[in-house]
């Protein structure tokens, strides 16, 4: 596996015990639609959260959230648009970032919630 690949794995690791920490339900890690992919989709009291997990190894390239492209956005908003008519699911959805950042040995976690809007 590619040195960015292992760095991104652990960091959708780190995001998923992270949340699990804070209270949030895993409903799913990696889930699938079309060309789209969630990171990770959470559950708390009566909100679904779709977190896009960016893990880096520098910050000198910019924020997280300048990371996502309206293109990966719509595909997400499609994603979650199925997950939630595949489950028969009523709850209010928004959408998350969880930046990682490594420092020397060290992971910076940020949560971001309603990060972006899908409209």
């Amino acid at each position: 596996m590619a040195q960015h690949n292992q760095l991104g794995k652990i960091g959708e690791d780190m995001a998923a015990d992270y949340l699990a920490s804070h209270g949030y339900d895993i409903l799913e890690r990696n889930y699938r639609f079309q060309k789209a992919e969630i990171d990770i989709i959470v559950k708390k009291d009566s909100v679904i959260a779709v977190v896009e997990v960016k893990t880096r190894s520098t910050s000198d390239f910019g924020s997280p959230k300048d990371f996502l492209k309206p293109t990966q956005i719509q595909r997400l908003v499609k994603a979650i648009d199925n997950y939630i008519v595949e489950n028969d699911l009523e709850e209010e959805v928004r959408f998350d970032i969880i930046s990682i950042l490594k420092e020397n040995n060290k992971y910076v976690i940020e949560h971001i919630e309603d990060a972006y809007y899908f409209f």
